[in-house]
């Protein structure tokens, strides 16, 4: 049986070599920050990892919106789509567009 989300997470110590100029600039932006250095890397890691994930799934979703675009011919055009969105955009409550082919 899984344990509940209560356990503590494993914490994996990971070594970065920076130049000294980016060390530097990585030292002043914490302290004018009122944070570690620790802190900024453990961030900026996290913005990263989230943004490259949130870009992957992106890209799989569109292999796989082609995919299925080359095996059914369905799809819908920009105008069709440009109109649906601006309808939308106005407030209106409108069902997508139709695929064909």
């Amino acid at each position: 049986m899984s344990k509940p989300y209560a356990t503590a997470r494993q914490i994996a110590p990971v070594a970065v070599k920076l130049d000294a100029d980016m060390k530097n600039r990585l030292q002043a932006l914490a302290q004018s920050r009122q944070r570690t250095t620790h802190w900024l890397l453990k961030e900026a890691v996290a913005q990263f990892v989230y943004r490259e994930e949130q870009h992957e799934a992106l890209r799989r979703d569109a292999l796989k919106a082609w995919g299925d675009y080359q095996e059914t011919g369905l799809h819908i055009s920009a105008r069709e789509s440009d109109e649906w969105l601006a309808q939308l955009e106005q407030g209106h409550d409108v069902a997508p567009p139709k695929p064909h082919v």
